[in-house]
């Protein structure tokens, strides 16, 4: 039998996980969601292996850590967790990469059409008593326009083919996808910054690494389009935000909409929470009813699978341990 900590989870209950893990002969184990490094070490102390959301994991917890085998995180994006100190110590460090391709595709479509049609600030201006058409932005026909996608993966690939069937040509930059598979998806390569000056409409969808925070800088907003909308459904730290309010502030920027932010959540003080150009979403582009369900169920089953000694599906470090 295993002992499976816990660091943190946002659900209702755990009553999931403890099924799945009982009938695999294990045993679950919470004691209240850590909210610090030193928190984080007290709740895996032990542990055979670690279910994690976001709690972050530094070195220092994985250098506690005795006999654990396998951290699963709870999610895509790993950035929260020390890969390279899990793997010196042999621990195997697992994320669910498919759990929300519809979703966050479809919220950043939502966020996209939001701007581009100034759908939110009709509805504010409405509210308040104003019945114009001159109280939105100005408006552009979308067909023919052009969407740069930054990154191209799962989401950024359902993304494309969703706003291609509205009329978006569509070109993207990732420097892990050759130019021939993004031509199978009807997408041109670009360069970042041939990207940036090119695009009508931005959205990213890139992993934040040492080498891709700040990814959009102030250099880069210097370039865009006058009047381009961006949309962030990734990570925060890809957007440096300072940037960001000094462009909305020189009117660069035809709108913002961010389901991600440097630091979440916002201080209620920020310029960004009450602009009228810009649109924020509580970190939720994941999800729905059945895209939890999904990410718990594949994150318990890369711990039983671990557990049996095999090697799960979604292993992130599984070559460098075998090396």
């Amino acid at each position: 039998m295993g002992i499976v900590a816990v660091t943190d989870h946002p659900f209702q209950d755990l009553e999931t996980e403890r099924g799945l893990l009982g009938a695999a002969g294990h045993e679950l184990r919470f004691d209240g969601n850590a909210a610090t490094v030193a928190e984080v070490c007290a709740r895996v102390e032990g542990a055979d292996a670690v279910l994690n959301c976001y709690a972050e994991m530094p070195a220092e917890v994985f250098g506690a850590l005795e006999g654990c085998r396998i951290v699963a995180r709870y999610g895509i994006g790993v950035d929260t967790i020390d890969i390279d100190a899990a793997t010196s110590r042999g621990i195997l460090v697992t994320n669910v990469p498919d759990y929300c391709i519809d979703e966050v595709s479809d919220h950043a479509l939502a966020l996209l059409l939001s701007l581009a049609r100034g759908t939110v600030r009709f509805a504010r201006s409405t509210r308040e008593g104003t019945w114009s058409v001159g109280a939105g932005p100005e408006l552009h026909r979308l067909r023919g326009r052009t969407l740069g996608l930054v990154g191209f993966g799962r989401i950024a690939r359902a993304l494309a083919t969703k706003a291609g069937a509205i009329g978006f040509r569509i070109v993207a930059f990732d420097p892990y996808v050759d130019g021939a598979a993004m031509r199978e998806h009807g997408v041109e390569a670009r360069s970042l910054d041939e990207l940036v000056v090119e695009s009508d409409a931005i959205s990213i969808h890139a992993p934040l690494t040492p080498g891709t925070h700040h990814l959009i800088d102030a250099a880069r907003f210097a370039r865009m389009r006058p009047g381009a909308i961006l949309v962030n459904t990734s990570r925060g730290g890809l957007i440096d935000t300072d940037a960001l309010r000094a462009a909305l502030e020189e009117g660069r920027l035809g709108g913002v909409a961010l389901d991600v932010l440097e630091t979440e959540p916002p201080d209620p003080a920020d310029p960004l929470v009450r602009h009228p150009d810009v649109i924020l979403t509580p970190h939720a582009a994941f999800a729905s009813r059945e895209s939890v369900a999904e990410l718990r169920r594949k994150a318990v089953e890369q711990v039983v699978v671990a557990l049996d000694g095999r090697v799960p599906t979604y292993a992130l470090n599984a070559s460098a341990l075998g090396r």
